[in-house]
């Protein structure tokens, strides 16, 4: 597998650098892995409805609209990735992280979580999915060190 690529997708919340430090990880590694993710970017994200299709009637309709369109972009790049990693950070604890834990449980996808030890409890069941449950972005470099180099 020399030549293959291996695409990973970095579900979870987006207020934190926990994606910047696992991407600098596997570029300080030379791995053939390609990222991909959610728009990072809470307004883009929150506001994609309103700017396509028109101001909504209510809150509800305004997220409901923003949710579908990236809802495209999350399953789509979900479904291509060969490895999902899936954060939840003490500060910011989205739903739609498990969200993308079980539509990627679901389509069978390798799973790595994120998270501190005091959510074991809460996460039991989308650690019981996972592969791998990890503590820090360095252990999730590590775990894809050996995934793609195989220990060598």
């Amino acid at each position: 597998m020399a030549d293959h690529i291996w695409n990973v997708y970095l579900a979870g919340e987006i207020h934190s650098d926990w994606r910047r430090k696992i991407i600098e990880g596997v570029r300080r590694h030379k791995l053939p892995i390609e990222f991909d993710g959610p728009v990072t970017d809470h307004t883009a994200s929150d506001t994609c409805g309103e700017k396509i299709l028109g101001t909504a009637s209510d809150s509800f309709w305004r997220d409901h609209r923003a949710a579908n369109i990236n809802a495209i972009r999350t399953s789509g790049l979900i479904r291509w990735a060969d490895i999902v990693v899936v954060s939840f950070s003490e500060k910011y604890r989205q739903w739609n992280a498990a969200f993308d834990a079980g539509f990627s449980a679901a389509l069978g996808k390798a799973i790595i979580t994120l998270h501190p030890t005091q959510f074991d409890h809460a996460l039991k069941e989308v650690d019981s999915a996972a592969r791998v449950t990890t503590r820090t972005p360095e252990q999730v470099v590590e775990v894809l060190v050996y995934v793609v180099q195989g220990g060598g």
